[in-house]
């Protein structure tokens, strides 16, 4: 009788899927707009058209960018128009939202490009801890782009996965 170890994961037909592998590098920047607005709170038209003008948008050149507003004022969406086309050729991308909006935005673009058919019927482990902002909608839609193919979708780690779905 032997007392080797034997890995039985290692040697499973088993994937696991980091989702941290796909994350898109590059600084997220917030650009909060209430100090373009008139106490913080009311978009005064000139005045804004003349902030947007004024701006440096160069030291935001290659970066993804979040545009928020920090006070409950009303901003018309022209006024997000108008900064993400001052920005148009020099951020990454734009969004109206936060980094966790600006990384579901990135994961799904991604997610939405990649082929999934090498997982075809084999047993698919995603993987549950980061050490990167993984978004909870990444895992959403990394299921969603799995199940057609994957014979199996779970997640966690192999030692204490938690099935979420079987190809029947």
């Amino acid at each position: 009788m032997s007392n080797e170890i034997v890995n039985k994961v290692a040697n499973s037909k088993l994937e696991v899927i980091n989702l941290e592998d796909f994350y898109p590098q590059g600084e997220r920047v917030s650009l909060d707009i209430s100090t373009w607005l008139k106490e913080g709170f009311v978009l005064i038209e000139k005045d804004f058209r003349a902030s947007v003008k004024d701006y440096d948008w160069s030291k935001l050149q290659d970066k993804y960018i979040c545009l928020e507003c920090s006070t409950e004022a009303i901003v018309p969406s022209w006024a997000y128009t108008l900064i993400a086309l001052s920005l148009s050729g020099i951020a990454k991308k734009v969004v109206i939202g936060d980094t966790d909006v600006m990384n579901s935005l990135l994961y799904n673009e991604i997610l939405n490009n990649t082929d999934f058919s090498k997982y075809k019927d084999l047993p698919v482990i995603i993987k549950g801890c980061s050490n990167k902002p993984v978004p909870f909608n990444a895992y959403l839609f990394l299921s969603h782009k799995l199940q057609p193919y994957a014979k199996s979708i779970m997640y966690g780690e192999a030692c204490s996965a938690v099935p979420l779905f079987k190809n029947k």
